[in-house]
C-alpha cells in the first residue's frame, strides 16, 4: 500500500479565518487544534487506482444520478458523469459559473476532461472527480480519516500565524510563482499549467507540506457554515459537526473544502490562501477537487 508519508504536527493555537477578504473567512480568531499527522501531499491517480484495485470501489462519478433524489432530471441526463472546466474563447461575465463548466457525460477520475481522455503521464499528479463518499472510502481502506478544517488550515500554514499565504505575505515574492494558480486573464488565457500538476512542483511550507495551496481544492470533514463560528464557542477545535449534516441528501450536505486550485486567480477566485474555505455538496465531483488525509498521532 503505498500511502502518502504523514508528517506529525504538535498541535496548538493559532489565528484562524481572515476578516480582510471574503465574509465565509470571518471572524478571525484563535483556534486550539490538537497534535495531529497529515499527508505531505495530496492523493495522487497512482495512489487512488492502487486503492480501486484492492477494493474494486466506483465512484460517485462513475454511478448515474439516484433517481429517487432526482425525480425531475430526465433519464438520459442522469448518465454517470462529473463537471469539468472548459477555457472560454475570450472574456466573459465571471458572474457566471456556467460559462466555463460543463456537464461531461463519461468525465470520472480516470477520464479527467470525458472519456477520451486518460491519465497518461498523469500519474503523481492529484485525483481529481472525487466525492465525499469517495474520498471516504479510500480514508476507510487506508486506515486514516479526512482533516477537520482547523487541522487543514493550522497545516497549511506552515508555522506562519497569521500570514496572507502559506509561504509569507507576498503572492509572488520576488516574483516567484508559488503554487499551481491560474496565471494570466480567467477564464481565457493562462501561461501557468493549465490543469493540475505534479504533486510537489513548488516549495514545501515551513512543515513541508506540499501543495496545500493550488493545485486543487481538499475535502475536510467539516460542515460548512456561511461564517466560522463565534469564537467563544469555536476556540476548540469540535471536528465535522455531523448534527449540521444530520438528514441531509448527498447533493445538501455541504463540507468545507480547502486551498483553492489551478483555477483559482485575483481577478476571479483569490482563494489561494490557508484562510480561505468554500462549500461542496457530498456528490461533488470536478476537475480540480481532491483531497489529502490526516491521522491521530501513535
Amino acid at each position: 500500500m503505498a500511502l502518502t508519508d504523514l508528517v506529525t504536527l504538535p498541535g496548538g493555537t493559532f489565528r484562524m479565518g481572515s476578516d480582510r477578504h471574503y465574509p465565509e473567512e470571518a471572524p478571525a480568531h484563535e483556534r486550539v487544534v490538537a497534535p495531529f499527522a497529515i499527508e505531505r501531499h495530496p492523493v495522487t491517480n497512482d495512489q487512488f487506482a492502487e486503492f480501486v484495485a484492492a477494493t474494486g470501489y466506483v465512484t460517485t462519478a462513475e454511478r448515474p444520478l439516484d433517481p429517487a433524489e432526482f425525480p425531475d432530471v430526465a433519464e438520459a441526463d442522469r448518465a454517470p458523469g462529473s463537471l469539468v472546466f472548459t477555457q472560454t474563447p475570450g472574456p466573459v461575465d465571471l458572474r457566471d459559473w456556467r460559462q466555463w463548466w460543463r456537464w461531461v457525460p463519461g468525465a470520472q477520475w480516470r477520464h479527467p476532461f470525458g472519456p477520451e481522455s486518460d491519465l497518461e503521464g498523469r500519474g503523481d499528479h492529484p485525483v481529481v472527480h472525487v466525492s465525499y463518499a469517495d474520498v471516504t472510502a479510500y480514508a476507510d481502506w487506508a486506515g486514516r480519516r479526512l482533516p477537520t478544517e482547523a487541522e487543514w488550515e493550522f497545516a497549511a500554514r506552515g508555522g506562519l500565524d497569521g500570514a496572507e499565504f502559506a509561504w509569507g505575505d507576498e503572492r509572488m515574492p520576488d516574483g516567484a510563482v508559488m503554487a499551481n494558480t491560474w496565471q494570466g486573464d480567467f477564464p481565457f488565457r493562462n501561461t501557468g499549467w493549465g490543469g493540475t500538476s505534479p504533486v510537489g512542483s513548488y516549495p514545501a511550507n515551513g512543515y513541508g507540506l506540499v501543495d496545500v495551496i493550488g493545485n486543487v481544492w481538499e475535502w475536510t470533514s467539516d460542515a460548512f457554515t456561511p461564517r466560522h463560528l463565534p469564537p467563544d464557542a469555536a476556540s476548540v477545535d469540535r471536528g465535522p459537526r455531523p448534527d449540521l449534516l444530520a438528514g441531509a441528501p448527498p447533493s445538501q450536505a455541504l463540507h468545507v473544502t480547502k486551498g483553492g486550485s489551478h483555477l483559482c486567480a485575483p481577478e476571479y477566485c483569490r482563494r489561494y490562501r490557508p484562510a480561505a474555505r468554500s462549500s461542496q455538496a457530498e456528490d461533488s465531483s470536478t476537475t480540480h477537487l481532491g483531497f489529502r488525509l490526516a491521522a491521530d498521532p501513535v
